[in-house]
């Protein structure tokens, strides 16, 4: 055997064992091959065995001298391995097609996913923005309602106000906020409230309608939002006010209630702002409240100041009645306005509070209000009233009750103007009220009307020692007086030792 023919074997036998190997990996793979495949990928396992045949055939050629025609056998082999190439270069193009079909399909699958994902981004997004403007209206809402509550709980303007910007400034993110008050006596908008402020300059702030960003805003009653104030024409009116804020973005809000302008809302910001429409809605909505509040503050203000002037009128009508009474009745001078301190002194001893200190001191100076309807002859007879006369002086509280009832305001005075000639025993006229049963403001004031009426000098006696009254009084408490008010009485300074007289005259009364 020469080298040539050792070569061929050798060769034979490393493609031999290379196509056994090829078969045992292709029929391991075969369950991998797609089924469009399957036909061709086993026609080429069984040429590889082909191929195995004929290199086993060329083999034994060799080896065992076999005489075999080379023509049918070369043309075979070529034949096959001719058909084994396209079969090879099929499949790989079939691959090749299919994994360019698969690698379009992939990308449009990914095409197709990326799409869904950006629509679920938006819708994410969308949702989020969604969720984030429901949060903020309920805040909005709940910032209206926590206003509303200030505005119903409290008519303290400054302090109503002050608690609005509390409330308002983290709502609207800005770093400062300012409330004006229009003056319409003088017809400028002033400082009212602020908050947020590094100086105190902007309190200074009086600016007429018309006049600087605020005065336009509350005379031509719309918004106004500047959002550079650096770039503003003519620069901020009252720039002077607010130097080294660092403001850069400012907005002014006329607040308006019942047609009228009420002051306006000022915005400031040390950055520049942006805000959206929702922004503005919500600033507009604030500035409603605010001029709610001013408007129910003045209301109260306003009829504080009216009732106080009604009060003060009917005050001073009572004292005008007193003093005409005491005018028509020259011994009693002074006895109506004495007779009322005293009583209030001992109301207070029995613990009345203002108000009712207040219709005591009224029912106090009309106590003989009634002598109006008593005739003159009979008022200012020097001697002793006969039964009849005496009858007719006695209807004075009556005449009191008649005259005063009809007044709803001067009703709680009614106590004493028609009730202090009641006695505790019940003997008292008008009505004969015992006890308990007569007001405790009468009770006070019959034991004072007595005191004065014995300390004063009259036309039917002299004025009378002061021990002598105090132990006429004394001995009347249980009969005439409620005892505790007699006890009371005596404790007061009226009956101390250091009092030798109670002459009005030579007291200074």
């Amino acid at each position: 055997m020469d080298s040539a023919q050792l070569f061929s074997i050798v060769a034979v036998l490393c493609g031999t064992a290379f196509l056994v190997a090829s078969i045992r990996t292709g029929r391991r793979g075969n369950r991998y091959v797609p089924p469009a495949f399957q036909a061709k990928w086993l026609l080429l396992l069984r040429f590889m065995l082909f191929f195995l045949a004929g290199y086993l055939l060329f083999l034994a050629i060799v080896l065992f001298h076999l005489h075999i025609p080379e023509e049918p056998l070369t043309g075979s082999i070529f034949f096959a391995g001719s058909l084994f190439v396209f079969l090879v270069i099929d499949l790989s193009l079939r691959t090749i097609r299919q994994m360019r079909e698969g690698e379009e399909e992939v990308s449009r699958v990914a095409a197709q996913l990326s799409r869904k994902n950006e629509e679920l981004e938006q819708e994410v997004e969308a949702r989020r923005h969604a969720q984030e403007q429901a949060k903020s209206r309920l805040q909005h809402l709940a910032t209206l309602h926590a206003i509303d509550t200030i505005i119903t709980s409290s008519l303290d303007l400054r302090v109503t106000l002050s608690v609005f910007l509390e409330e308002v400034a983290p709502r609207l993110e800005v770093d400062a906020l300012a409330i004006l008050l229009f003056n319409t006596y003088s017809q400028v908008l002033e400082f009212g409230a602020g908050g947020g402020f590094r100086t105190r300059g902007l309190e200074k702030t009086r600016e007429r309608l018309g006049e600087g960003s605020a005065g336009k805003a509350a005379r031509e009653r719309r918004m106004v939002f500047i959002p550079d104030l650096a770039q503003e024409p003519g620069g901020f009116s009252r720039a002077p006010l607010v130097a080294g804020e660092g403001f850069v973005t400012y907005s002014a809000v006329p607040l308006v209630a019942k047609g009228q302008i009420k002051g306006v809302l000022e915005i400031f910001h040390r950055e520049r702002l942006d805000p959206e429409a929702e922004w503005f809605e919500f600033l507009q909505a604030l500035a409603v409240q605010a001029a709610i509040a001013i408007d129910n503050a003045s209301l109260f203000r306003d009829l504080q100041r009216s009732n106080a002037d009604l009060v003060l009128a009917y005050d001073t009508t009572i004292e005008g009645w007193s003093r005409a009474l005491e005018l028509r009745d020259k011994d009693t001078e002074g006895h109506t306005r004495r007779v009322t301190e005293m009583t209030m002194e001992l109301a207070k001893r029995f613990g009345m509070g203002d108000e009712q200190l207040a219709h005591v001191q009224r029912g106090g100076l009309l106590h003989d209000i009634g002598k109006m309807g008593v005739p003159d002859a009979i008022l200012l007879k020097p001697g002793n009233l006969d039964p009849e006369e005496w009858e007719i002086m006695k209807k004075h509280p009556v005449y009191a009750f008649e005259m005063l009832s009809p007044i709803t305001y001067l009703r709680p005075a009614l106590d004493i103007p028609y009730c202090h000639h009641e006695r505790w025993d019940g003997t008292g006229y008008p009505r004969g009220l015992k006890g308990e049963q007569i007001p405790l403001a009468a009770r006070i004031f019959a034991v004072a009307d007595m005191w004065d009426a014995l300390c004063s000098e009259r036309m039917y006696h002299a004025p009378w020692p002061r021990q002598k009254v105090c132990d006429h009084i004394r001995s009347l408490a249980g009969s005439h007086f409620y005892p505790k008010v007699v006890e009371k009485f005596l404790e007061m300074d009226w009956c101390k030792e250091e009092n030798p007289s109670c002459n009005h005259r030579e007291q200074g009364a």
